[in-house]
């Protein structure tokens, strides 16, 4: 059908919201909040520890509650980064293909990153405890 011949709304029917940015709204303000108490949890972490040797970070880091902030923390870390990026791709690459690409290599990368991370804090955990 000639598009010369559609109604604006006919046009732009179908085009709409794919009723998916609200709970990627909510969840990238989820992230965010739960990451002040996390990051001030962990840098005061830091901060105890600056001088202190490896033997003694590995035991701290080895304690329950040390690690399991530390392992939310990278979580809603990079589950944040990954909805930001995620963003930010959609909004300013305009070529399908390039964006399906982006999106898929960005995922991998985040994925990747985060989970050796996570593993890190698990072996940190698990020489110190």
């Amino acid at each position: 059908m000639d598009s010369g011949f559609r109604t604006p709304l006919g046009k732009v029917r179908g085009l709409g919201s794919a009723k998916e940015g609200v709970s990627h709204w909510w969840m990238q303000r989820v992230t965010a909040v739960a990451l002040v108490p996390l990051v001030l949890l962990f840098v005061s972490f830091l901060i105890m520890l600056a001088n202190e040797p490896y033997g003694t970070v590995t035991a701290f880091m080895g304690k329950p509650f040390v690690a399991a902030v530390s392992l939310l923390l990278i979580v809603a870390l990079f589950w944040h980064l990954k909805l930001g990026l995620q963003v930010v791709i959609e909004d300013y690459v305009h070529h399908e293909w390039t964006k399906i690409v982006s999106l898929l290599a960005m995922t991998f990368a985040i994925i990747i990153i985060g989970l050796s991370c996570a593993l890190a804090v698990l072996f940190m955990a698990i020489a110190g405890g």
